[in-house]
């Protein structure tokens, strides 16, 4: 019950410091071709499906449920501004629930679900993984996996993403410190409001690398925190705290 205390502060703070900076998104002034190239970019780095988990599986009966927040720098870029009615933050600040199940043969499965507060932005998104070497006290965890997510709620803008990466991670007491790299394609369309004030924009799709590499560290039977950073077009930071059982 403490653990599961510790959890429901942290969503409810984190509701809190993303709500005091959700604005919808919303476009007032129309893009170039350019322009919307670089905002599905960083758009589709922003909603790509984090890592956020070493690369050992948690096995059949292994269950874990947490809840994370991720931060891009969006500042001193005009099309966010356009987005954003005149008004962009400097962060883009997205808050989720994740899940995670074990199943046989080193194999995960897992769910994502964001809103923030007082804004038009949701998100949704999948995963599968498998480790292709599970570790032991001597030796690393090696995994691959592939995830899909999606905005929803925009009006103004269609956009996906898929990714495809493989991680390392190796335990050490109450830490395990993983890294990996990536690609993550990534598809946009104008719609609604902005394809009314930019008629002639195509839709997007391009392909850019990841790199990441976190911690996580668990002080506690069943609590883990985990902390991330990725490289995806810009710097993303990524924390989350969980129950694992």
């Amino acid at each position: 019950m403490k653990k599961l205390a510790v959890l429901l502060a942290l969503t409810f703070s984190l509701s809190g410091a993303v709500q005091a900076m959700a604005k919808d998104i919303s476009f007032t002034s129309p893009l170039t071709q350019q322009q919307f190239r670089e905002l599905t970019r960083e758009a589709g780095a922003a909603i790509s499906y984090k890592n956020m988990a070493p690369a050992e599986p948690l096995g059949i009966p292994g269950f874990d449920i947490g809840v994370e927040l991720s931060a891009i720098d969006i500042s001193n870029s005009n099309y966010w501004n356009a987005a954003y009615s005149g008004d962009a933050p400097s962060y883009l600040v997205i808050p989720k629930l994740r899940a995670r199940k074990g199943l046989p043969m080193g194999i995960d499965i897992g769910a994502m679900y964001s809103y923030v507060p007082d804004s038009n932005i949701k998100l949704w998104g999948i995963e599968v993984s498998k480790a292709i070497l599970e570790g032991t006290a001597a030796t690393p965890a090696l995994g691959v996996r592939a995830t899909y997510s999606r905005l929803s709620g925009v009006n103004d803008l269609n956009l996906q993403t898929a990714g495809i990466d493989a991680s390392i991670s190796k335990g050490l007491l109450i830490m395990t410190p993983y890294a990996g790299v990536g690609g993550v394609w990534v598809n946009s369309e104008a719609k609604g409001h902005l394809k009314t004030l930019a008629p002639n924009l195509d839709s997007e799709n391009v392909f850019q690398p990841r790199v990441f590499g976190g911690i996580k560290f668990s002080p506690l039977p069943l609590l883990g925190v985990t902390a991330e950073v990725e490289y995806q077009e810009r710097l993303i930071y990524s924390v989350k705290a969980g129950l694992s059982f």
